[in-house]
């Protein structure tokens, strides 16, 4: 599990121009962005969400609790440790859901170990090649974006098979 942010006014990837000409990249030059969070499994399922402001404990422990109804089996969180990952509130919901989730805190400044950051690689990249022009556009974007990796059951399951990674796959 993991979260993210894209903005209007990030670009990334490269691009062609004439011969001794700097390409230009047009942008809206609007500044607004949008959060995320998401959540993959090695069998390639991936469910997502966009919020407004900032991830808290409540968002996160909502997003979890949608989590385990829709799996409707125990889960394994993996996730950095971020307060509202690791807080203490966090702890008392995995011990009172009865084994049902299990929480695996990662070790600080390792995102390469988390097989959701490769959700973010994707998603940016492709809206890096977009230009957004309202924070509707955005929003939209970066909805279909998620949802066709969420169809690609075989790209999510590829997340798990990076070097870094498999160790994910072994503990679910």
């Amino acid at each position: 599990m993991d979260e993210a942010a894209v903005r209007a006014d990030s670009h990334r990837g490269t691009t062609w121009g004439k011969i001794g000409q700097t390409p230009v990249v047009e942008d809206s030059g609007g500044r607004f962005s949008i959060n995320l969070i998401s959540a993959v499994s090695p069998r390639g399922d991936m469910k997502f969400r966009t919020f407004e402001g900032r991830m808290n404990e409540d968002k996160y422990l909502e997003f979890l609790t949608e989590l385990l109804r829709d799996t409707g089996k125990p889960i394994i969180v993996i996730a950095d440790n971020a307060s509202y990952h690791s807080g203490k509130f966090a702890k008392k919901c995995a011990q009172k859901s009865d084994g049902k989730v299990t929480l695996f805190h990662l070790p600080a400044y390792s995102p390469e170990l988390n097989p959701d950051e490769q959700v973010w690689n994707h998603s940016k990249a492709r809206l890096g090649k977009v230009f957004v022009q309202t924070k509707e556009h955005l929003v939209n974007e970066v909805r279909n974006i998620l949802k066709s990796i969420q169809m690609s059951r075989s790209l999510i399951r590829s997340f798990f098979q990076m070097k870094d990674t498999r160790y994910a796959a072994d503990a679910c």
